[in-house]
This record gives structure tokens, C-alpha cells and sequence, in this order.
């Protein structure tokens, strides 16, 4: 079970602690455990989302929106800003944009998209909550960090050393597609045509966003599945509140 483990403490901010530093092997193995890390936060948040029943709508989709980025820790928000400010900066040079990605600093472009994430996940939790489509907070957080694993199964990782770099090379392959397959089994069982129509969306999403990936970097960073993840629940959020 160190995989499962070593996926809570990279994607949440849950109190996890590892004895010592994993194996490489393992850090590969952890993606396989993250449409299950998204499984857990689903659920997590469906209860908030019981407990808070009776709460104002606005307060309720304010209160549910806090625990899911709190949940995360902001990381991907941070690899959202990353990709936003790099995307913009690096006028379609690859090291131009790899380079401002490393930079810590957010500029306005990364400020100005982390906002419009954020007000467009608001928006899409409050409309679904008014329509009682609640489980769509457990379809988002599920399909998006199973599109992490996919991204790493089927895209190369263009920065050399690091914890990324441990992901992709060690990550195994076979298990890692009949993972994505239980997964959207799982989607279809569980939310029937809801479940099938987020599973299409999402899937339209990442072969648009893998392939600016591609054109641009000619593969993933950790900042751009970050982005990817964001930008996947935000579509599924806002697909569903549409239905």
C-alpha cells in the first residue's frame, strides 16, 4: 500500500508522513493510485456536501469550492499559474516557456486565469447543487486525476531528473491502462449517462490540451499536468451544470 500513501501526500495536504524517502519504483507505482486519491476526495467531499444541506446555496458552493483546493494543497493551482504565465510569456518558444515555469513569481496572466478557475468552479458547483446533480463532485475529481496517469502513460516527460521524471520512467504501463479502464467502468456504473457524458468531455479536453502540449513542449512538465487536471475539472463541473 506505499504507492497509495506516497499519491495522498503528493496530491492532498493530508497529514501523511512516509518513513523515508520511496523508491523510485514506488514513486512510479503511486500514479496508478491517483483515480483512487480522486475517489477519496469525491467522497469527502459528498459529505460536506450532506452535512452543508441546509446551508445558504452561495455558502454552500463557497464552503464545498475551500475544501476541494484545501484538499489539494493549491498544487495544481500552482501548476496552472505556472502554465498560464509560461504559455503567454514564452511566445511559442519551447525554452523560452520551460524557463518561466521554473520562476516562482505569478504574474497577471496567472492571477487573471487562477481567478476565472476559481469563479468558474463556483459558479458550476452552486448550479449543482440547485439542480441536485451532486455527483459530479465525485466525477471530477476521479476522471481528472485519472487523466494525470493517462497523461503520464501516453506523453513524454521533457524535464530531466526530479520527481517527475522518476513518475514517468517508472510508472507501468499495462496496470496503468487497466486502471484507466476500471476507472471509467467505474464512472459508467456509478452515474450511468451522467457518468458517460463527463468521461466524453473530459476525453475531448485532454487530447486538445495534450496536444498543445505536444506543439509547444513536445510532451508534459509537472506544471502542465497540473493545468490539465484544473482545467478537466473545471469542463466536467461546468459540462454537467449544463445538462
Amino acid at each position: 500500500m506505499l504507492p497509495f500513501w506516497i499519491a495522498l501526500q503528493f496530491l492532498s495536504s493530508l497529514p501523511i508522513r512516509l518513513p523515508g524517502m520511496p523508491s523510485p519504483q514506488a514513486l512510479g507505482r503511486s500514479l496508478l493510485f491517483y483515480p483512487a486519491v480522486g475517489l477519496l476526495f469525491g467522497v469527502l467531499l459528498l459529505v460536506l456536501n450532506g452535512v452543508l444541506s441546509h446551508t445558504p446555496a452561495f455558502l454552500h458552493a463557497a464552503l464545498l469550492l475551500s475544501a476541494w483546493v484545501l484538499l489539494s494543497g493549491g498544487l495544481h493551482l500552482d501548476g496552472l499559474a505556472d502554465s498560464a504565465d509560461a504559455w503567454l510569456g514564452g511566445f511559442g518558444d519551447r525554452e523560452r516557456t520551460l524557463s518561466i515555469m521554473k520562476d516562482p513569481r505569478s504574474g497577471p496572466i496567472a492571477v487573471v486565469t487562477l481567478i476565472l478557475v476559481l469563479l468558474l468552479k463556483f459558479a458550476a458547483i452552486l448550479a449543482l447543487i440547485d439542480g441536485g446533480h451532486s455527483i459530479a463532485l465525485l466525477l471530477a475529481p476521479v476522471i481528472a486525476r485519472g487523466a494525470m496517469l493517462g497523461l503520464f502513460l501516453g506523453t513524454p516527460y521533457v524535464r530531466k531528473g526530479g520527481l517527475g521524471q522518476a513518475l514517468a520512467d517508472h510508472l507501468p504501463r499495462s496496470p496503468g491502462r487497466q486502471v484507466l479502464l476500471v476507472g471509467a467502468i467505474g464512472c459508467v456504473l456509478i452515474a450511468g449517462l451522467t457518468g458517460l457524458f463527463a468521461l466524453l468531455l473530459a476525453t475531448a479536453g485532454f487530447f486538445w490540451l495534450r496536444q498543445l502540449m505536444l506543439r509547444r513542449l513536445g510532451g508534459t512538465t509537472g506544471d502542465t499536468a497540473g493545468a490539465l487536471l484544473e482545467l478537466l475539472e473545471v469542463l466536467i463541473l461546468s459540462g454537467l451544470a449544463l445538462l
